[in-house]
């Protein structure tokens, strides 16, 4: 079975890779061009949103540290 890794980058986007596909609200897959690695906009700065442009360079502070969730609702 593939899998996919995302990857949460201090102060930049979420770098996603392995098998995956990414659909807007309707369900209409983007052409990725073939690509298995890409980065995605976490900053909204990106001019080529949902994906990274580099864009948050200078503009976007975030020191990506692992937690654990609440419990969840049920």
């Amino acid at each position: 079975m593939a899998s996919t890794k995302i990857t949460v980058n201090n102060n930049g986007s979420l770098k996603i890779q392995g098998d995956f596909e990414i659909v807007d609200r309707e369900g209409n897959v983007y052409d990725l061009a073939g690509r298995d690695v890409l980065g995605l906009c976490r900053c909204g700065h990106s001019k080529n949103k949902p994906f990274c442009d580099g864009s948050h360079n200078g503009n976007f502070q975030h020191e990506a540290v692992a937690f654990a969730l609440p419990p969840k609702k049920v």
